[in-house]
């Protein structure tokens, strides 16, 4: 990266202009006058009238290299560091069967619930900075998708491969927040948030959400619940083969009261989102109540080059002065 720590110096070029309209203008004038130079007008001028340009152009070059000296001309690089501790965040997701009910539209287009819950945590994701960042995912079971990382392209991608069912039918609420709260002890933070995500009531799994909203209190982390999607009748696609694939109508249930529970004793809130844009206002809300402040420091090194200039000026001084005192001589 090229720069000048002192550019204002630049400002001393108009010397040069100013110079030279002071010297054509008082440029002196013969005291003696000839009638005619007829008689010397076809004379061969000699190597010294030819280059008389010469002395004039060394000073002002010397002037100018000079100037850009001064100006201080550096080359380096400029280094960004970021300190920040930033917040501990797991996201619980369900990806129990029951999370491929079709009653979500995204950009006119029908899509099921975890695709349309997708789409809102990539945004989410995009707008942390500093953050560390996990993923469990649940059904009948709960494991981890990713630890805690700032490597946010790779929660992305990682994202896009979860499937519906991978973990199993049913779903595991008590479980998600038991291995969430796992993983936010693996790295240490000054504060630790679950972001648990699911549309059905909790049917499976070793731990109760009761005792693990109790463990995660103690362990003072906070734990956002969000219900996403509606109660009663929904339509599924199904398959089966030979038929093909065709509609039918479940029944789904969210178990509120438990999540409501959850939020209230851990000091997080609660959220219901029946549609894609109450799902991104979920995600903006709690974007906005999880903020970190990011403390950015700027490094900068650099090595002057100012001699690069200076020494060719120099020289050009000292040209001018043999010069002028020699070849160039004039006498007034």
């Amino acid at each position: 990266m090229f720069r000048f720590a002192s550019p204002y110096f630049f400002l001393l070029l108009v010397i040069i202009p100013a110079a030279l309209w002071y010297r054509r203008r008082n440029r002196m004038q013969p005291s003696m006058g000839v009638s005619s130079l007829h008689g010397v007008g076809q004379l061969r001028r000699s190597m010294a009238l030819r280059f008389g340009w010469l002395p004039l152009f060394l000073k002002y070059g010397a002037l100018v290299l000079l100037i850009a000296a001064m100006a201080r001309p550096q080359w380096g690089t400029r280094q960004v560091s970021v300190k920040t501790e930033g917040i501990n965040i797991v996201l619980a997701v369900d990806i129990s069967e029951s999370m491929a009910a079709l009653d979500f539209r995204l950009k006119g287009k029908i899509i099921n619930r975890l695709e349309a819950v997708k789409d809102v945590i990539r945004q989410f994701i995009a707008k942390r900075d500093g953050d560390r960042i996990g993923m469990v995912v649940f059904g009948s079971e709960a494991y981890t998708q990713v630890p805690l990382t700032r490597d946010y392209t790779t929660i992305a991608s990682i994202l896009d491969r979860v499937r519906i069912g991978a973990a199993g039918p049913s779903t595991s609420i008590g479980d998600a927040i038991g291995i969430s709260l796992k993983r936010l002890e693996d790295i240490s933070s000054k504060s630790s948030v679950i972001i648990l995500l699911t549309d059905g009531r909790s049917n499976s799994g070793e731990l109760t959400p009761e005792v693990a909203a109790e463990i995660a209190k103690e362990k003072a982390v906070k734990v956002y619940t969000i219900g996403v999607g509606g109660k009663g009748r929904v339509p599924f696609l199904i398959r089966q083969p030979p038929f093909g694939e065709r509609y039918v109508y479940r029944q789904v249930d969210i178990d509120e009261e438990t999540l409501q529970d959850i939020a209230d004793k851990t000091g997080g809130l609660y959220f219901k989102a029946e549609d894609t844009k109450r799902l991104a206002d979920v995600y903006d809300t709690i974007d906005r109540l999880e903020k970190t402040e990011v403390e950015v420091k700027t490094y900068a090194e650099y090595r002057e080059l100012y001699s690069y200039l200076l020494v060719p000026a120099l020289i050009l001084i000292g040209a001018w002065t043999v010069l002028i005192n020699t070849r160039f001589l004039r006498i007034p």
